[in-house]
């Protein structure tokens, strides 16, 4: 199974990675008191989800980037013209100096402290409100139901710069504090779980719409029951507008609500709506036991994305509290319009794209589990 290591490494924010042309303008109607957002970061996945839906409700947007990850985004667009200042949040914030003031500052590019610290004591003699995206990666233990109270993952170096399977929670945990230490009772933390959707950097989701879209025998990881929790890139960029225009402070865990998906119900939802686009009819579910996958050397949530076994040290894996975040007005669309927008969005990607699956298992590997399954029964 996975070692916490192997977990969080997989479990990175990806954000830098993402390049999808989708564009989801939102139409919710314009906010009724337009505000000045400041986006730290704003062209990976989560960002400009954000950008478009703050930029439909009538919010004046600036993002602060290095110009280097895709740049272009906003090309050709309706967002077009939205300011983008240039510099780097480690050692060049002279873009942020002076005495411009914003409403509200979403980072979304939070992994060191220092760096948070650097940015967030620049501006705050300047803004309203700092919203930081941490993730449930935080937490110092999986076997319990997490809420935002449980303790968090610590360093063993305050130090380091570097992002590891052991470091990432630490370093995120510290983003945290950095920011509440600079804006004290001015500061949101919004800690999403795994954040999915089209334009999937990561290919975590992606992997099990895609597969069933390809029909025939699917490897299926533990038991239908298997708990797991997920949120749509959508939803979270969503409910990261609402807190802000509601100047809404606090922490909350930002997930599927416990209870309201397993393994059975994402599957079944992916082989639908790949039948119903018009893919494999054939698609078919082998459900293959925790123990069984481990001694063949398949990894969870990484061969097996979006599965963890519940049990020992992930025996809250799936599990994590929402009711803090639900109460402040974080709502679901439902899993099927997630997996058929993914479905959509990864069908129009270049085939050299959906030829290599970042995550899951290759088909010749998938196909020599099975038959390494079935074997069993001779």
């Amino acid at each position: 199974m996975a070692s916490r290591r192997e977990f969080i490494a997989h479990s990175l924010t990806a954000a830098a990675l993402a390049a999808f042309p989708v564009s989801v303008f939102a139409s919710t109607g314009r906010a009724v008191r337009p505000l000045k957002l400041l986006v730290l970061g704003g062209t990976g996945f989560l960002g400009p989800h954000f950008v478009e839906r703050a930029h439909a409700r009538g919010h004046t947007l600036t993002l602060f980037n290095r110009g280097r990850s895709h740049p272009e985004r906003f090309d050709g667009t309706p967002l077009a013209g939205i300011e983008q200042l240039r510099g780097d949040r480690k050692d060049d914030l002279a873009a942020l100096e002076g005495d411009r003031r914003w409403d509200a500052v979403l980072d979304t590019s939070a992994y060191f402290p220092d760096d948070v610290a650097r940015s967030a004591t620049l501006l705050a003699g300047r803004i309203g409100r700092y919203q930081i995206i941490s993730s449930i990666s935080v937490y110092a233990r999986n076997d319990i139901a997490n809420d935002e109270d449980s303790s968090l993952a610590t360093l063993d170096d305050p130090t380091t710069r570097t992002i590891t399977g052991e470091t990432y929670g630490g370093l995120k945990a510290a983003c945290e504090r950095a920011a509440q230490t600079a804006l004290p009772d001015r500061t949101s933390v919004v800690r999403p779980g795994l954040i999915v959707g089209p334009g999937d950097p990561t290919d975590r989701f992606t992997y099990w719409p895609a597969r069933a879209d390809r029909g025939g025998e699917i490897a299926a990881p533990g038991a239908p029951g298997n708990p797991t929790q997920c949120i749509d890139v959508r939803d979270l960029a969503t409910f990261l507008l609402h807190l802000i225009e509601r100047d809404t402070t606090g922490v909350f865990n930002a997930d599927a609500a416990p209870g309201t998906l397993d393994m059975g119900r994402l599957l079944d939802s992916c082989l639908r709506q790949a039948k119903a686009a018009g893919g494999a009819s054939d698609a078919r579910l082998t459900w293959l036991p925790a123990d069984f996958l481990e001694a063949q050397n398949v990894k969870a949530w990484s061969d097996m994305p979006v599965w963890i076994a519940p049990a020992g040290d992930y025996a809250g894996f799936g599990r994590t509290r929402v009711d803090r975040a639900m109460a402040a007005g974080l709502t679901y669309r439902p899993i099927d319009d997630t997996v058929r927008d993914t479905l959509v969005w990864w069908r129009d990607q270049p085939a050299e794209r959906r030829a290599a699956l970042k995550s899951g298992l290759t088909p010749q590997r998938e196909a020599e589990v099975l038959a390494a399954w079935h074997a069993r029964s001779l």
